[in-house]
């Protein structure tokens, strides 16, 4: 069987770059966000200049819901408001803290990212043929700064998924590009992935 005879593996992909760079943004708070509801909508209300309307408009409820949750005669939300409460409050909590952290991984610090995935990048039967491997790198700060203004652009997790592939590619098995700047690596079938700043 050929290269061209065996079968791509398709990557099975999920939310889990976000969901890693939203964990790592997490680590870095160096005060804990609002846990309550009420004292979620109250940060929120702040972020929206008072506007009860525009507030709504960002959870998706009406303002009456709004209300309730701020005058405390509701205390446990649904599901659905529980998650947006809690990404909104984690989205607008320490911007600063975060901005430096982003400027610092940019400029020269870069991120380490660690995870359990499939990589490939040579003919089956091989010691270079595709396998899960588990990994952890520092990738360069011109790789953390794509990623990151690409996550800032709203980039989904696939739009993220080449970007995050280069970067792991070119720190662990190109070294920075030396002796072997052309090797395609395939990256496929994340388990879990964490990154830190």
């Amino acid at each position: 069987m050929t290269d061209h005879d065996s079968p791509r593996r398709q990557p099975k992909r999920s939310a889990r770059i976000l969901d890693g760079l939203a964990r790592a943004e997490r680590a870095l708070f160096t005060r804990p966000a609002p846990k309550s509801a009420q004292a979620q909508m109250k940060f929120l209300r702040k972020r929206e200049k008072g506007s009860i309307k525009s507030l709504a408009e960002r959870l998706g409820v009406s303002r009456k819901t709004v209300q309730r949750y701020l005058s405390g005669a509701s205390t446990k939300p649904n599901k659905r408001l529980q998650q947006a409460l809690t990404q909104e409050t984690e989205s607008e909590w320490q911007p600063q803290v975060r901005a430096h952290a982003r400027q610092r991984a940019a400029t020269s610090g870069g991120l380490v990212i660690s995870c359990r995935a499939y990589f490939g990048f040579g003919p089956d039967g091989t010691s270079d043929a595709g396998r899960v491997r588990d990994l952890s790198v520092a990738v360069a700060p011109f790789h953390a700064a794509a990623i990151l203004a690409a996550q800032e652009d709203g980039a989904t997790d696939s739009d993220l998924h080449n970007l995050m592939a280069e970067a792991i590619a070119d720190a662990y098995f190109r070294q920075g590009g030396g002796g072997c700047a052309g090797l395609k690596v395939e990256f496929a079938d994340v388990e879990w992935l964490d990154i830190a700043f």
